[in-house]
């Protein structure tokens, strides 16, 4: 049988799981040489796109850099528009067998990066690449579809100066199971709060990024939750104050059923009182069900849904916090970001392809994701903050026209190391979930 006679129907999963058998017992593939050397034009279109102020001390300066962003380290290498991955890659090799097999769409997953030194500019890298594991058919919100794991080593002059885990799902598009989708529009499945004329002040107060404490005209006593009538001196008529957005857990539940729609139980539900006098009720966000406890010092954060709803919400306040960052994802930074990752998978800068493989629209590609999840922690950090590792898992995708919230704390610290826990979330959930290995100089050390 040629291979223009073989059906998608006649491949077995034994069959592939032989050539991945095969694939992987060949180990590492051949290296191949990135297209260009590490130079500054590379580096200074990627911090443009990703808007990274972490390693040039700020978007827009010509300053030469004497070393690459360490989450660039994949960019270097990618195939580019038309572009070969070279004789042997374990990826391609996979990827053509399952695009045979109908398994023609692709999502990544999970990426695990460690950088032995930084790129300097000049270094000519190499990459080899070797199959780790192949496990499938697995049925999938997205569809049925085969895990492919790979190891890519990049070296230069034979000194190994990073390696990557990277995890896709080559899945045939339109095989959802039925009720599944690739990830819910804005505001599916969320429970949506009746707005009434005596809370659209605060839900207003949400969509701005303000938290509004309804106020009597006539004794000026706060309330909370709204309504009709002053409990105080019996008024009818009020106005709002917006609080500080600070406060501190008064009492709390780790709710674990019933299900919640468009949550992953479990999660924790707290009573937050604030330095106002009033209690408002809200859950508290990548909180340790461990580290929570009454008198917890929290603030305001505000989840965008839709344009239609905004969401108020906790999160615990200590030392080891990072400042929040918010990423407007126009679709043209998901196009930008993709270009200069020298991505050009489809789903990325076509929407009706996206839509075609299952997506409501083009969205964020792996490479970007790693250079924001940088970036954030970077800003933090300083800019001579020692990157040693990124590791990161992709949950729900970031669609164009949605925004992303970067939140983080110091999960752990040895001297002048730090483990710093990142979670992205979109308006459909968590985006990625990331933990990061840096060093800080002596200076920064907190």
């Amino acid at each position: 049988m040629t291979p223009e006679e073989i059906r998608p129907e006649d491949i077995r999963p034994e069959d592939i799981k032989l050539a991945a058998d095969r694939i992987a017992a060949a180990g590492d593939s051949k290296p191949r040489l990135a297209r260009d050397p590490v130079n500054l034009p590379m580096i200074r279109n990627w911090l443009e796109a990703v808007g990274d102020p972490g390693v040039l001390g700020g978007l827009g300066l010509l300053e030469s850099p004497e070393t690459a962003p360490p989450a660039m380290i994949q960019v270097w290498t990618m195939p580019g528009l038309h572009g070969s991955r070279g004789d042997g890659d374990p990826l391609g090799a996979m990827t053509a067998l399952l695009d045979e097999a109908g398994y023609t769409s692709v999502v990544a997953t999970n990426c695990e990066q460690e950088y032995y030194r930084c790129l300097k500019l000049g270094d000519q890298v190499a990459l080899a690449a070797r199959l780790l594991d192949v496990a499938g058919p697995k049925r999938t919100a997205l569809g049925e579809g085969w895990f492919v794991t790979t190891r890519s080593t990049w070296t230069c002059d034979g000194e190994p100066v990073a390696s990557m885990d990277f995890r896709i799902l080559k899945f045939k598009p339109g095989s959802a199971a039925p009720g599944a989708s690739p990830g819910p529009s804005p505001g599916d499945e969320i429970i949506r709060p009746m707005v009434s004329p005596d809370t659209e002040f605060f839900w207003a107060g949400a969509a701005a990024g303000e938290l509004r404490i309804q106020r009597c005209d006539a004794c000026a006593a706060l309330r909370h939750p709204p309504g009709p009538m002053c409990p105080v001196c019996g008024n009818d008529t009020a106005g709002y104050v917006v609080a500080a957005g600070t406060g501190e857990v008064y009492s709390y539940v780790v709710h674990h059923h019933p299900p919640v729609p468009g949550k992953k139980l479990p999660i924790v539900i707290a009573l937050v009182r604030l330095p106002e006098g009033v209690r408002i009720v809200g859950e508290l966000l990548g909180a340790d069900r461990d580290e929570v406890r009454v008198g917890l010092p929290v603030r305001a954060e505000f989840i965008r849904i839709d344009d239609d709803l905004t969401l108020p919400a906790w999160r615990a306040v200590s030392a080891a916090t990072l400042p929040p960052l918010v990423i407007d994802v126009t679709p043209t930074f998901v196009i930008a970001s993709a270009l200069a990752t020298r991505d050009f998978q489809d789903v990325h800068h076509d929407r009706d392809r996206a839509s075609a493989s299952g997506a409501k629209d083009i969205f964020l590609n792996i490479l970007t994701t790693t250079g924001l999840v940088q970036r954030y922690v970077a800003a933090w950090a300083g800019p001579d903050a020692v990157f040693r590792a990124i590791s990161l898992r992709l949950g729900a995708p970031c669609h164009a026209g949605d925004t992303l919230t970067l939140t983080g704390r110091v999960s752990a610290e040895a001297g002048a190391e730090r483990e710093i826990a990142v979670t992205g979330r979109c308006g459909v959930g968590d985006h990625v979930t990331a933990t990061v290995r840096l060093v800080l100089p002596a200076k920064e050390n907190r």
